[in-house]
């Protein structure tokens, strides 16, 4: 704890340094504020140089979340009057925009620590405050202090596992990152096998297209080979195929690159070329949004990039996307964030060189600024929930449920890992520091504004996805952050699935908290073109941008007819969508050395509510509004 001065004299803002406040006693106590234990696989190894440059993200109170929370539902909720009638981005920002009180003392608190009003961005709302200061300068504001930590896949952050603020001003900030995060958000794909060149492909045994590739075929059996999957398989199973979409010019679909992945056109190119012909143009035509120096890479991968997969997840994204939903307009967000900790090349005189920002904040602060958001955003990145401290865990949250206020269907990929979230080293303990045994949710699965989409395979019946080959399982379970949500109550679907479990786990999982997957689609042997060759990916980082594709295609189909899109999915799915998806019934999300949950009838913890097919979804869609 340390003891702050308080200045005596408001300045105005036009002087250099912000004013201080006049509300508080001379002297303000600092306490703690937040704390984390540092996650398995990280270890302490320095202290990061005096000069080395943070960009912090200061999360104020947001005035009225609460309210903003009742309209998310009143808009999602089929049964209310104003389902579809979603919010503008000026109502929204008047609803969370902090309160002048909260902007006055923490304006005050920075001035205190010399910071000066030309250091600070804001958020629209206002709701975050983004300043590039020194360790130095940080460790002073926050009484705190920072290290380097080095995971055992060699990636190095600067960190502070627990941080300070003035006592009084604990009710004014929700949070402060880059502190004790260890969120990474991993790209949720697993290679199968690869084989080179393209021209050899259809050579290899087991692997000829064929029918596969047919799309004047409408038979599943023949169209669909477990072994290698292509958009004419996944159009034929989730009945697309013969859908012609009415009006893409007034729709959009968006993907969301993180950790340096890209979207190569090159390789984009070659698979439009070979699975989805009519959809060569879009290799050049979509979107490219470039958040806080993300990474747009079109030339070669280097050979380090090769050896690290670079724009393996980003390809899979895209081409999955375009192979099923074309026309539609696609968009790909790509945001900068904490690459490897170089402090060499990071000086309190270059304040853009620092690496350790949040990626999730920047993305959503970047999206959420824009008038008009892609009515679908797939996301195939996440963590472990644990590596994410709760308060910073809660802020996201609440962000995501902006995008679902303004119509927006956030889908996230459940897992690799089955019940141990991102299957990392299978080290399924509680990070509380007492190493209990337990299943690892993931994050922002748990968060009850998002959908969350687990993987499947085969077709006649599809069954939740595994592969002894690389160990990848649906991931599933429930949030030890978050409480279920009160559309999961509806028909008691979660109550029931536990009850069905009758004790088995007992103790590994949050029986209170909010359950996922919600949905789930194909998710092995994708047929991916990555470095001009042809690889095969397992993950739900191929589930989401199938479920993502089909969605906006049931978009197409509403603003055809007048209707407002689907936006925030999940109370219409948990309480009538779900009649128009394919349950799963077999399969389990194994991991921590048991076969994790079981599919079952109905609504279960590593499917969620099955498979989409398109004719259902859409006709029963349509139908809401009527």
């Amino acid at each position: 704890m340390r003891i702050l001065p308080i200045a005596s004299v408001l300045f105005s803002v036009a002087t250099t340094t912000i004013g201080a406040s006049l509300l508080h006693s001379r002297y303000s106590t600092y306490t703690v504020k937040d704390s984390h234990a540092v996650p398995p696989g990280w270890a302490q190894i320095g202290s990061p140089p005096p000069d080395h440059v943070i960009k912090l993200q200061i999360g104020l109170k947001q005035n009225q979340f609460s309210e903003l929370e009742r309209h998310l539902y009143e808009v999602s909720d089929p049964a209310h009057s104003r389902y579809g009638h979603h919010l503008t981005i000026d109502e929204v920002n008047n609803l969370v925009k902090p309160s002048d009180d909260t902007l006055d003392l923490v304006h005050g608190w920075l001035g205190e620590n010399d910071v000066k009003f030309s250091q600070l961005e804001y958020s629209p709302a206002r709701d975050w405050i983004k300043v590039s200061l020194s360790v130095k300068e940080i460790e002073r504001l926050l009484d705190t202090k920072y290290s380097v930590y080095l995971h055992g896949d060699g990636d190095q952050i600067v960190r502070a596992p627990t941080w300070s603020l003035p006592t009084h001003l604990h009710e004014h900030v929700d949070t402060i990152q880059p502190t004790n995060s260890f969120l990474r958000p991993q790209g949720r794909r697993m290679t199968y096998k690869a084989v080179t060149p393209m021209n050899k492909f259809s050579q290899s045994p087991g692997y000829s297209f064929g029918n596969l590739n047919n799309t004047n075929i409408r038979n599943i059996t023949a169209v669909c080979n477990a072994s290698v999957v292509t958009p004419a398989c996944l159009r034929t199973l989730y009945g697309t195929i013969d859908y012609i979409p009415q009006v893409p010019g007034k729709n959009g679909v968006a993907l969301t690159n993180f950790l340096g992945q890209a979207n190569n056109r090159s390789d984009i190119r070659i698979f439009l070329e070979k699975f989805r012909s009519d959809a060569v143009s879009a290799a050049d035509s979509f979107a490219v949004e470039v958040v806080n120096g993300g990474e747009n890479q079109q030339t070669p991968n280097t050979p380090e990039q090769l050896s690290t997969g670079k724009d393996m997840e980003g390809n899979l994204d895209a081409e999955t996307i375009l192979g099923i939903g074309y026309p539609t307009p696609l968009t790909a967000f790509t945001t900068g964030g904490m690459p490897p900790f170089l402090p060499d090349i990071v000086t309190r005189t270059d304040l853009k060189a620092t690496n350790d920002n949040e990626p999730y904040a920047e993305f959503l602060q970047y999206v959420l600024s824009m008038r008009n958001i892609p009515p679908v955003i797939s996301c195939s990145y996440g963590d472990d929930e644990q590596t994410v401290p709760e308060s910073y865990a809660t802020r996201v949250c609440q962000t995501f449920a902006q995008l679902g206020a303004r119509g927006v269907s956030f889908l996230c990929a459940s897992g690799d890992g089955g019940v141990n979230g991102g299957g990392e080293n299978g080290q399924c303990f509680t990070n509380d520091g007492k190493n209990t045994p337990s299943f690892l949710p993931s994050f922002p699965d748990g968060c009850p504004y998002v959908t969350s989409v687990g993987a499947t395979k085969n077709f006649n019946p599809e069954v939740a996805a595994f592969s002894a080959t690389n160990n990848f399982a649906s991931g599933g379970g429930f949030s030890n952050y978050f409480t279920r949500p009160h559309y999961q109550n509806n028909d008691n679907v979660i109550t029931d699935y536990i009850k069905g479990l009758n004790g088995k786990f007992d103790g590994l999982y949050n029986k209170s908290g909010r359950a996922y997957p919600d949905i789930a689609a194909q998710g092995q042997h994708y047929v991916t073109i990555w470095n001009g060759s042809v690889h095969l990916l397992d993950g739900t980082s191929a589930s989401t941008p199938t479920a993502a594709a089909i969605l906006t295609l049931v978009n197409d189909a509403l603003i055809a007819a007048g209707k407002p899109v689907l936006g925030f999915l999940n109370p219409w799915l948990y309480s009538k969508g779900y009649e128009a998806f394919t349950d799963i019934l077999s399969g389990s999300a194994r991991g921590c050395n048991s076969n994790g949950f079981p599919a079952t009838k109905g609504w279960d913890a590593v499917t969620g509510f099955g498979t989409p097919y398109f004719p259902n979804v859409k006709s029963l869609a349509l139908k809401t509004l009527d």
